[in-house]
């Protein structure tokens, strides 16, 4: 069987899918599989058409590749691949219609508004302010990787913080700032999903940003999460629910922050996560007994109809 690895393409996290991909085709290649990496360009459909791959491994971050993009043409080219579907992928790319979605089902979500970059200075600031007290966090809703995203604590930290969200998307996510722990859950499977053990995640410098993220040393992923069993349970059974709404299948991560009450709060769901050698969801994978190589296979059978 052979397997196409696409990866790279232009988006603002094309690095960090190169090295996804490069993770996914060696763990193939090591296990025996015919693999062929691809960095996708405007030509990636005669590329597919002249490696004829059976199935197709999706370690596309970004635009163009987690947003339903990339799935529709495989749809159109009758190629299964791995991960979440068209409105699964493009729902979750966008932070704003993700929460918009995850309110209509009565899931808790911080609360937010959105600002736009046709706006004056002080129509944002304004609104800011009637919005709620600082701290918020502000974040480009289709950028994933932490990029265009920052806690603003004072007002003279707003208006940097936005000039850098609309670098990367013209209306901007401003959000409920929540005080607590930071949680992550990654759930696999189709018709009967699991959640893998969850993660605490500890930053370096208190933000899990771009850098911790992918800095080796510079974030502490804790397994099990420092947090009583109950609030754990809470997490997980808020993670099911939401990757059934969302109609996600194979694989996602969801974020979550967990307030000193127990109460957890979902931030967003990442329908292609990480597959570096720092990343969240095959550090989860190993937790639960689940190599790299393992887990990789494992994405492929999800994505051929095969939830063994």
């Amino acid at each position: 069987m052979r397997v196409a690895v696409l990866c790279g393409g232009n988006s603002a996290e094309r690095e960090v899918s190169l090295r996804s991909g490069e993770a996914v085709y060696r763990a193939l290649q090591e296990r025996g599989w015919e693999a062929v990496k691809i960095d996708v360009g405007p030509d990636i459909a005669l590329r597919l058409s002249e490696v004829k791959p059976d199935v197709v491994f999706l370690a596309l971050h970004g635009k163009g590749g987690e947003d339903g993009s990339i799935q529709g043409l495989l749809e159109v080219m009758g190629l299964p691949y791995t991960g979440p579907g068209i409105l699964a992928s493009a729902l979750a790319m966008n932070k704003i219609a993700t929460k918009r979605y995850l309110r209509s089902a009565s899931l808790p979500t911080p609360d937010f508004i959105t600002l736009d970059k046709e706006e004056t200075h002080d129509e944002w600031l304004q609104r800011v302010k009637e919005f709620r007290p600082f701290p918020v966090v502000v974040k480009a809703p289709t950028q994933g990787s932490s990029l265009g995203m920052n806690i603003v604590r004072r007002e003279e930290e707003l208006l940097p913080a936005l000039a850098e969200a609309f670098r990367y998307d013209p209306v901007v996510l401003v959000e409920e700032f929540i005080e607590g722990v930071e949680v992550t859950a990654a759930v696999l499977g189709n018709r009967k999903p699991v959640v893998l053990p969850l993660i605490e995640i500890v930053a370096d410098k208190g933000v899990y940003d771009y850098e911790a993220k992918y800095t080796p040393g510079k974030s502490q992923h804790i397994i099990p999460p420092r947090l009583p069993e109950p609030w754990q349970e809470k997490v997980k059974e808020l993670a099911l629910a939401t990757y059934r709404w969302l109609d996600c299948r194979g694989f996602s991560r969801i974020d979550f922050m967990v307030d000193h009450k127990g109460n957890p709060y979902i931030l967003e769901v990442n329908t292609i996560p990480g597959l570096t050698e720092v990343s969240l969801f095959p550090d989860a994978a190993r937790a639960a007994g689940i190599s790299f190589g393992e887990l990789v296979e494992r994405l492929i059978y999800l994505a051929l109809g095969r939830e063994e």
